[in-house]
């Protein structure tokens, strides 16, 4: 997918933003406060059998996020049903059916602060049944961190045949994330071992650079997550083998970096808080915290721009328009908030009626466009079947997924050159890079990629396979 080029001969032209009256100039406070409040939005994905959420719920545990006494809680309610060890996963999976199966099945979210960083957390399901959820999740962000098992066998599972682990890792990249941590968990069911580190180093170190992550955006990391070793301080007594050949490259007489450590290094991206708002609608509901009969309350990121109280907007597919009430970042209460700010607006003047998932509130005088057809340029991974005329398919984008088809595919090209390798092909290989037209069955809130990198990126999903990642080249209208 990085190979996937926009011409460049047409340069969009930025439309002013609203000049409505506000009383806060966002851009102005935003620059003085930027490096108290960036937040990165870090999602967590996975084999299903990974142990992401016990991992991360003893993560937070060790970072003081979850109170002794909630622990204790869930070790009592966990021991009562016979499942014990999951105690830390019940941190992230809080339904009932998550609990019971031991699975999660939707995208769990939380916050940590490391010395340096502040991170909104989204814990992905990784159950192949539950991949549009963890879509959802991966297109809310910034970086990730993948977790692979290391005992015998499970590494394998994960990463082999039906997997999630090579799904994951492609889905991520194609959703536009370029740093990530891989979490080699469960290394203490085999004692440690250094060799069988190394293996999974190396095999999915060769996998990660295929799917377009550079070698210097990877960094690797053995750890228990049920132990709690090496997550929030680096190895000592507990793991004498992993101490023994785990050792920092910049001074070995000290233990390697822990989690933690390696978390706290990622980079911030840059954030577009010039540009007209665009807030991508995971959630919403009636009321909130400015309640009353005419509110609604959106949830998700705000892509890019920036949103103040007293501020109008307007909510795409639709046009209804309302005034911001009430902001909500990261569960405090805040008068403004900008581009990657993980948000709850409260929206007076519409109804919930109103409102989809994957609905886009935005800037009334230059608001997204709703469309049912558009082109795009797109990577094929390995579909069952090929992709042909008409071929049918589930869209995603965002946190939404509609029913689609390919209405025409308009030519083949290589993504080396950009050369057209075929005009008007009858289908689409597997690996091939294409340019089509697709037609959603409602309409959906899109930009072109080269105006918008999240709301210009589409997955094609196919009987419970991801079949292509695109970009988004024209809309119709």
């Amino acid at each position: 997918l990085d190979q996937l080029s926009v011409s460049n001969d047409s340069p969009a032209v930025e439309a002013p933003i609203s000049k409505a009256k506000k009383q806060i100039d966002v851009a102005a406070e935003y620059a003085k406060t930027q490096a108290a409040r960036d937040m990165l939005n870090l999602v967590v994905v996975g084999h299903v059998d990974a142990g992401k959420s016990t991992l991360m719920g003893h993560l937070l545990f060790a970072l003081g996020q979850v109170k002794e006494r909630t622990m204790k809680r869930f070790e009592r309610d966990a021991e009562k049903i016979g499942k014990g060890s999951f105690a830390f996963a019940w941190v992230l999976d809080e339904t009932d059916e998550e609990r019971t199966r031991g699975v999660t099945m939707d995208v769990a979210t939380s916050s940590f602060t490391t010395k340096h960083r502040r991170f909104t957390l989204l814990d992905a399901p990784g159950h192949r049944d539950f991949v549009p959820n963890m879509i959802s999740g991966a297109s809310r962000a910034d970086v990730a961190l993948l977790v692979v098992e290391a005992s015998t066998g499970g590494f394998e599972s994960g990463f082999e045949g039906n997997g999630q682990t090579r799904e994951h890792a492609i889905l991520v990249r194609a959703l536009g994330v370029r740093q990530l941590v891989v979490a080699v968990n469960k290394l203490d069911t085999v004692d440690w071992s250094q060799t069988r580190y190394t293996e999974i180093v190396r095999r999915l170190g060769d996998f990660l650079s295929n799917c377009g992550f550079s070698k210097s955006d990877v960094r690797f990391v053995p750890v228990s997550g049920l132990g709690g070793v090496n997550l929030a301080r680096r190895v000592g007594p507990e793991a004498t083998e992993l101490a023994r050949w785990y050792r920092d490259a910049a001074d070995s007489a000290q233990p390697g970096p822990c989690l933690v450590d390696l978390l706290d290094t990622f980079a911030m991206p840059e954030r577009t808080v010039d540009r007209p708002l665009r807030l991508a609608v995971a959630d919403y509901f009636r009321g909130g915290a400015a309640s009353s009969s005419n509110t609604v309350s959106a949830c998700g990121r705000i892509g890019q721009g920036c949103v103040q109280i007293g501020e109008h907007v307007m909510v795409v597919p639709g046009g209804a328009t309302g005034m911001v009430k009430a902001i909500d970042v990261d569960f405090v209460s805040e008068e403004w908030a900008v581009a990657g700010d993980s948000v709850v607006l409260a929206i007076q003047g519409v109804d919930a009626q109103q409102f989809a998932v994957g609905s886009v509130v935005c800037t009334p005088t230059d608001p997204i466009r709703a469309v049912s057809r558009f082109e795009a340029q797109l990577a094929v991974f390995e579909p069952s079947v090929p992709i042909t005329n008409g071929f049918p398919m589930m869209l995603h984008m965002q946190s939404v997924g509609v029913p689609a088809v390919v209405r025409r595919i308009i030519e083949t090209f290589d993504q080396r050159t950009g050369e057209v390798t075929r005009r008007r092909p009858r289908h689409i290989r597997k690996g091939a890079t294409a340019r089509v037209e697709i037609v959603a069955e409602t309409p959906v809130c899109l930009e072109l990629f080269r105006d918008s990198k999240s709301l210009g990126r589409i997955m094609l999903r196919k009987d419970g396979e991801t079949i292509a990642a695109g970009i988004v080249t024209a809309l119709s209208e």
